[in-house]
């Protein structure tokens, strides 16, 4: 499960950053509810780094799939 666990967290998918209020939210759309809140861009980058990680870890225990990233 390591391996394909690697290979899920290896493809690139397409982050949208935006400014909301005093902070940045980044969510990864082809994930649905993956999301990250930063003080500044650079943390909400480093932050979805590991909601991607833990959204592939939960769907990966119960079995769901994981979309492809859209074009």
């Amino acid at each position: 499960m390591t391996q394909i666990f690697e290979e899920r967290l290896a493809i690139p998918y397409r982050i949208i950053l935006m400014p909301e209020y005093d902070a940045w939210t980044a969510t990864i759309p082809d994930l649905p509810g993956c999301m990250a809140v930063g003080e500044s861009p650079e943390e909400a980058l480093q932050l979805i780094q590991d909601a991607k990680q833990g959204w592939i870890t939960a769907s990966m225990m119960r079995n769901l799939p994981i979309p492809e990233p859209s074009k």
